[in-house]
């Protein structure tokens, strides 16, 4: 599905003027790519936020309208204050609807990883989002991987996920995208152990039943040396 967007033009430069159109509700942009000029724009902040908040996210097809012509653009990139997390820029990347363009297309894990949860591990998702090459027509709105069978010490890589028609990557197939990590409390429950009639030290590197044997092999070895 394809968004349509007005932009205007001919804004003059400058963190002032900027300032001015964000007080008035616009947004500063630029529209670049394709061996063309890059052109200097406004659009609309209502607008800008219908067109992002629609299912494909950043990677929304755009139909910008610029001085009467449409070209097909994404966002490519946009400045945020870092504050108070509004937008501050936005940069528009004109497409060509025959060519490959690269994107990243953000990750949803899916589905329970019991065998982590049991042993109180942890899911750790390495990689956020996957840099794809795709026309335009075939980029996807996300991936979404299924972890429901990943363990401790398993990993889900790059060549474990599915592509789909006309989409590739240029990522290294190895690469973790994401991994069952063991924690202390899974030594543990792995060792027979329950965490919770465990305390561990400030330093986590042992807990009081370890302490409690230490402290009996010491009474051992004193009492051995009173016998002597």
């Amino acid at each position: 599905m394809e968004l349509t967007l007005t932009a205007t033009t001919g804004r003059e430069l400058g963190s002032r003027t900027s300032g001015r159109l964000r007080n008035e509700g616009k947004v500063p942009g630029v529209v670049y790519g394709l061996g063309r000029d890059a052109v200097a724009v406004a659009v609309e902040w209502t607008e800008l936020r219908r067109v992002l908040t629609t299912d494909a996210g950043l990677n929304a097809l755009i139909d910008l309208e610029v001085d009467g012509e449409t070209e097909l653009t994404l966002v490519k990139d946009m400045q945020r204050d870092p504050v108070r997390r509004n937008i501050l820029h936005v940069d528009f990347l004109r497409l060509d609807r025959n060519a490959e363009t690269s994107v990243d297309v953000p990750i949803l894990l899916t589905g329970f990883a019991k065998d982590i949860e049991d042993r109180r591990g942890i899911v750790d998702q390495t990689l956020k989002t996957f840099t794809v090459n795709a026309k335009p027509a075939d980029i996807p709105t996300q991936f979404e991987i299924d972890v429901t069978d990943l363990t401790i010490g398993g990993v889900i890589t790059v060549a474990d996920v599915a592509l789909p028609s006309g989409v590739s990557t240029d990522l290294d197939p190895e690469a973790p995208v994401v991994v069952g990590v063991g924690t202390r409390f899974t030594t543990l429950i792995d060792a027979g152990v329950d965490p919770s009639d465990a305390a561990f030290d400030e330093e986590g590197a042992g807990y009081e039943a370890e302490g409690a044997q230490g402290a009996e092999a010491s009474d051992e070895a004193e009492s051995e040396g009173d016998d002597e």
